[in-house]
């Protein structure tokens, strides 16, 4: 048996998506057209349109060549011509009304007995499916492009950003941060580890403007120890998944992301996104929400950092602009 500790491996995690890493499912002989209605609710809105209209041509097509099949069957039409029995038949389906064409003969009068009941059918099945779609609730969270890790009250933490997109909140939203890496058994076994990452706060009743998410890098961290080689080597990715309440809605919404080694950035800061408009009120600058800056490893010092833009301070504001957590 070849040695597990010598198998070739990747050298990064490579994300196509933009959220997840893709999966290469090697001789799995599932195929989505197994489960159709699954693969309709989550194709994107073009694809699913698309696959409603291919679907809708083929069946009346397939009537059409039916009735062309039972010779002068359709009254005023001609008996060799595929497009008048193509717009009959989309005629029949769609409960139009005839015109000029009609039925003629018993073959053709039970070609559209059938060919209503189908139609009727695929009607009620497109217009569930549809609704489905429109009615299953989503969240618009906005996710940072990296983590980062930098000392945070003395520590260091790992960090990053989420904010609502919408204008409405978020009631008792949740965070869950999961770290995932490869790592060997005593017995060589390769395996794939999950780690739940505590956070210095998990949860928050009202999300409606921006959260940092802190997890504190302590001898009980899993991260403790590691280094930008060491997540690499590890192929480890932190999973990130948000919960909570559409006020609007009452229903429960979720988020997920996930990062990389290569979007975990090493003594950086983000940069203020909340501050206050001359008015007094409360604004976010999302122009700054995945701008960072370098920091100092061991103090936290800022190295480098632009000056807060778009977004002055107010008389009315407190004289310390809040940070990038609600």
């Amino acid at each position: 048996m070849d040695n597990p500790y010598s198998r070739p491996t990747p050298q990064r995690i490579v994300k196509r998506d933009g959220e997840f890493p893709d999966i290469i499912r090697l001789g799995d002989p599932h195929s989505p057209w197994r489960d159709l209605y699954h693969l309709l609710q989550t194709i994107s809105w073009p694809g699913f349109v698309a696959v409603l209209l291919m679907a809708y041509l083929l069946v009346n097509a397939a009537f059409a060549v039916a009735y062309l099949l039972g010779g002068d069957a359709i009254a005023n039409a001609d008996p060799n011509s595929f497009l008048d029995a193509f717009f009959f038949s989309v005629q029949t389906m769609a409960s139009i009304g005839y015109g000029a064409m009609y039925p003629q003969t018993d073959y053709a009068n039970f070609l559209v007995v059938a060919e209503s009941f189908i139609g009727l059918l695929f009607i009620a099945m497109a217009t569930g499916m549809i609704f489905a779609r429109f009615s299953v609730p989503t969240a618009r969270i906005l996710f940072s492009h990296y983590a980062l890790i930098a000392p945070f009250n003395g520590a260091p933490c790992l960090m990053f950003r989420t904010a609502n997109k919408r204008r409405n909140r978020i009631l008792e939203a949740q965070l869950w941060v999961t770290l995932v890496r490869d790592e060997f058994t005593k017995e060589g076994d390769l395996f794939r580890r999950f780690y739940d990452l505590e956070l210095i706060r998990s949860h928050t009743p009202l999300f409606a403007l921006t959260w940092t998410a802190l997890h504190p890098i302590n001898e009980k961290s899993p991260l403790y120890g590691a280094t930008p080689e060491s997540l690499r080597r590890d192929h480890a990715e932190i999973i990130v998944i948000i919960t909570g309440i559409d006020e609007n809605l009452s229903q429960t919404i979720h988020a997920r992301h996930s990062f990389v080694a290569d979007e975990v950035l090493w003594n950086f800061r983000f940069k203020d996104v909340l501050g206050w408009t001359r008015d007094g009120r409360r604004a976010i600058n999302f122009n700054n929400f995945d701008k960072v800056y370098r920091v100092d490893p061991v103090n936290g010092y800022a190295l480098t950092q632009e000056p807060f833009e778009d977004i002055a301070p107010s008389k009315s504001a407190p004289a310390r602009r809040g940070k990038s957590s609600e």
